[in-house]
């Protein structure tokens, strides 16, 4: 691993603690947003969930058109979806116009993550591949911790919608970053091969401190993208399981970040509290995400990743049981991400691992995009049970089971190397 090599992993990094920060805006953003529109639960949960389906979709569409056009082009084209949504969802007035704006976030960051899934693989070595993605993946609660505590200070001062102020300028600032120091992986561009493939593959190896060469090497046939291929009967198994184990683990995950504020709201802490509490929930999930990708140098992932959703599953059901200050929901809330999250970037390891580099961004796509109506059903489900009066106990016990039903489908998935 070069120094480019690594700076390229690190601008994936950063992009995904952008998506971080600007899908948790919402939830940072939400307590004030009840409280100054009389929002219901059940409405809210509805706009808690609206960029992840926007997530979903732009994971199936835009995702997959990162094998087509290039992963380079669709983050630009994301970041640019993306501040938009954030400026203009500083302006909306009413419930309807803001579910408006976070459905078209959420389809610039489902792109987004298929995009930099596959940028950071391609990017890394063979021996640290699995780590370099855990590592990009471990962004995510990067970008909620270090914008939540921005998010908390300004909370303090100015009403909801400095949060989204804040994320549309962060978001704008990186266009030029990727624009300037982020080129088309090497990996793409052998595979795929446009007309300039040798002459963008030279510019890139010097940039690397590599010499030029002469030709691509010969290919057997041309690399074909195609979403059928992962429905092929060497792929079927491997992209039914990964969407089965993502789409149940992703509803328990989003249960927990995105409800952590206004339950704790509810408990009667401050708004400028809860966000506090979500932002120590993402610090245990970073360390979470950190251990289980060094964990991959010494265990099979898929077996990490099971184990991570079993701690998960329990860790949310102790969340339930309501806790007695600030310092214990803390505690509780961190342990629940610690495991969640680190089964998150897991999975994602694990799709750049079973996905071949032709279709290595729209499977990735495809599992985040099906997955991601989980993610939506996550907060709504919840929200409703709220609704109906059961208690927190109750919802967070039934919120769990999803991370018990993904470690099935990853138990299924078990490859014959590990059968002893």
């Amino acid at each position: 691993m070069g120094r480019f090599q690594i700076s390229a992993v690190a601008i994936c990094v950063l992009l995904n603690a952008l998506d971080g920060f600007d899908v948790l805006a919402i939830s940072f953003a939400s307590p004030g947003i009840a409280d100054e529109w009389g929002v219901e639960r059940g409405v809210l949960g509805v706009v808690l969930s609206m960029e992840l389906i926007g997530m979903g979709v732009g994971s199936l569409t835009i995702g997959a058109l990162a094998d087509w056009v290039g992963r380079r082009p669709i983050i630009l084209v994301c970041l640019v979806m993306m501040a938009g949504g954030m400026w203009l969802a500083a302006s909306a007035g009413d419930v309807v116009t803001l579910s408006a704006y976070r459905l078209l976030t959420g389809l610039g960051i489902g792109g987004m993550l298929a995009a930099i899934n596959a940028m950071a693989a391609e990017y890394a070595n063979l021996k640290y591949r699995n780590l370099c993605v855990i590592v990009m993946a471990s962004g995510y609660p990067v970008g909620v911790i270090l914008g939540g505590a921005v998010a908390a200070s300004l909370l303090a001062s100015f009403d909801w919608r400095s949060v989204f102020l804040f994320g549309g300028a962060v978001t704008t600032a990186f266009i030029p970053v990727v624009w300037l120091l982020l080129p088309e992986s090497i990996e793409y561009l052998s595979e795929k091969r446009p007309k300039d493939a040798l002459a963008r593959i030279n510019a890139t190896l010097r940039r690397m401190g590599h010499g030029a060469v002469e030709a691509l090497p010969a290919l057997a046939a041309p690399a074909k993208a195609g979403m059928g291929k992962l429905f092929s009967k060497s792929l079927l198994r491997i992209t039914l399981l990964l969407t089965a184990a993502y789409f149940c683990h992703i509803m328990t995950f989003y249960f927990i970040m995105k409800w952590i504020p206004k339950i704790v709201a509810d408990l009667g802490f401050s708004h400028s509290a809860a966000s506090g509490v979500l932002v120590w929930a993402n610090i245990g999930g970073t360390l979470g995400a950190l251990l289980l990708g060094l964990c991959t140098q010494l265990f099979t992932t898929r077996r990490l990743v099971i184990a991570a959703f079993v701690g998960s599953a329990a860790m949310v059901t102790v969340f339930g049981q309501g806790q007695a200050d600030l310092l214990q929901l803390s505690l509780i809330a961190g342990l629940a991400l610690f495991f969640a999250n680190s089964a998150i970037v897991g999975l994602y390891a694990l799709f750049a691992e079973s996905f071949p580099t032709e279709v290595r961004a729209g499977g990735t796509g495809l599992v985040i995009g099906v997955g991601r109506a989980g993610a939506a059903l996550g907060p709504i489900v919840a929200g409703f049970m709220f609704q109906a009066n059961l208690g927190l106990d109750a919802v967070a016990v039934v919120m769990a089971l999803g991370s018990l039903l993904a470690a099935l489908a990853l138990f299924a998935l078990r490859r014959p190397q590990e059968a002893g």
